[in-house]
């Protein structure tokens, strides 16, 4: 359904920092790195981290967040530590959501700029 996302934020070097960490335990990568713009993904810049001189502000009771697919549970594992090493801050750590699915497995990190991300996977 989508073909892209776009998020907007402060400081793109230390955005850079963070989702390098981690998106690479999803299997994710920085595709594009201009001065201004960073698209990751796997084969096709899917997810892209753009400079702002207005990023959306922070708001944890919105609702909105960006879910990565990710190929299994200790990939989850690694994205949510990753993430918390990088400056991202605690929203979930990983485990069953049994509410979400019988074999739904996440764990969600908000980033340095408050956007909330969420690793899924159902692998075992």
């Amino acid at each position: 359904m989508l073909d892209h996302i776009s998020i907007g934020v402060a400081d793109v070097a230390r955005a850079k920092r963070f989702y390098d960490a981690a998106l690479a335990p999803l299997g994710y990568r920085c595709l594009h790195e201009g001065a201004d713009s960073l698209g990751y993904g796997d084969s096709d810049a899917d997810f892209w981290v753009i400079a702002a001189a207005r990023p959306v502000p922070a708001d944890d009771a919105s609702g909105l967040h960006v879910c990565f697919r990710a190929p299994s549970r200790a990939a989850v594992d690694a994205f949510h530590a990753a993430g918390l090493g990088q400056g991202g801050r605690d929203n979930g750590a990983p485990g069953l959501r049994p509410d979400y699915g019988a074999g739904y497995y996440a764990a969600f990190v908000v980033d340095p700029d408050g956007y909330r991300i969420e690793a899924h996977t159902e692998a075992a």
